[in-house]
């Protein structure tokens, strides 16, 4: 640095004698003109400026304001500290979601004693098709079947015998399924089962006056599930998940593909995964044309 400055020399040449780049050399000339010899003293590679963190006090007062619920940009603002280390604070001591507030809801499992006892009603949108999808030929490209529309698979439960019905309807409308319950009744009724309560979501053919006057009809106490609680009706929602996954949309083997039609080829076989379905299905009717093969199937 004294030569560069008293004597005039290049500082690219006195960098390239060092054994330095020349960036190096305006970084310790400029620390040289800022604190003279004392400034080149060897620095520890440590930042020099830490990430804030709230002292005991601060993160005692944020964590009695988030069981407060409050907001992590309020408790910033009301603490004057960054929302960053806000954020990152309460989020490794677990509080970074409102829903970690409060203990988990213990699983309740439940089963009525006698068969009739609670009927689990529920429905599913399918999408409807005309040829085959990418869950079979593996392309997402192709297959698709543009306004082909959906269908609505009805389902009706035992619980305590798990024994299932299941029909197949155009639509999810407060006639189709008044009418859908009155065939399962008849049904459960054929299989020596009396019904005397139904189970349902919210939905609004549930909440309906024609499903009230139905259940009356049929000697029903409705009931329905407390709203955002799907697990209540659990045995419904499970039997839906594995119709969807073991018949609805299941993989077809290559004997299947050969043996079905162009766009059959994606439905499982119901006496094929039967083996593996925890409930004994009942046959499934439809009225809408694209739900044809599944009841030829069954």
């Amino acid at each position: 640095m004294r030569r560069h400055i008293h004597d005039a020399e290049p500082l690219a040449d006195l960098a390239a004698q060092a054994g330095i780049c020349l960036r190096t050399a305006y970084k310790w000339l400029a620390r040289y003109r800022s604190g003279g010899l004392a400034a080149l003293v060897d620095r520890r590679s440590e930042r020099r400026s830490q990430r804030r963190t709230l002292d005991p006090q601060q993160l005692q007062q944020a964590v009695d304001l988030r069981h407060q619920c409050y907001t992590l940009r309020r408790i910033a603002r009301l603490l004057a500290a960054p929302l960053s280390t806000v954020g990152l604070t309460l989020k490794v001591m677990g509080l970074g979601r409102l829903k970690y507030l409060q203990p988990p809801v213990p699983v309740r499992r439940y089963q009525w004693d006698q068969p009739g006892d609670m009927i689990h009603v529920d429905m599913k949108q399918l999408a409807r098709f005309d040829r085959v999808g990418h869950r079979i030929t593996g392309d997402r490209r192709i297959g698709r079947s543009s306004g082909a529309g959906y269908e609505k698979a009805h389902v009706a439960i035992d619980d305590a015998t798990r024994l299932a019905y299941a029909e197949v309807l155009p639509d999810e409308k407060q006639a189709t399924t008044v009418w859908f319950l009155i065939r399962a009744v008849a049904w459960f009724g054929s299989q020596g089962i009396t019904c005397r309560g139904v189970l349902s979501d919210n939905g609004s053919a549930y909440r309906s006056k024609p499903w009230r006057l139905a259940c009356e009809a049929l000697g029903l106490t409705p009931k329905r599930t407390r709203p955002y609680t799907p697990r209540t009706n659990g045995k419904a929602e499970r039997f839906i998940k594995t119709l969807q996954s073991e018949w609805a949309y299941g993989r077809a083997s290559r004997a299947q593909l050969n043996a079905t039609a162009r766009w059959a080829a994606t439905w499982r076989s119901i006496t094929t995964a039967g083996a593996t379905w925890p409930w004994r299905a009942a046959p499934l009717f439809s009225s809408s044309p694209c739900s044809g093969l599944r009841n030829d199937l069954v």
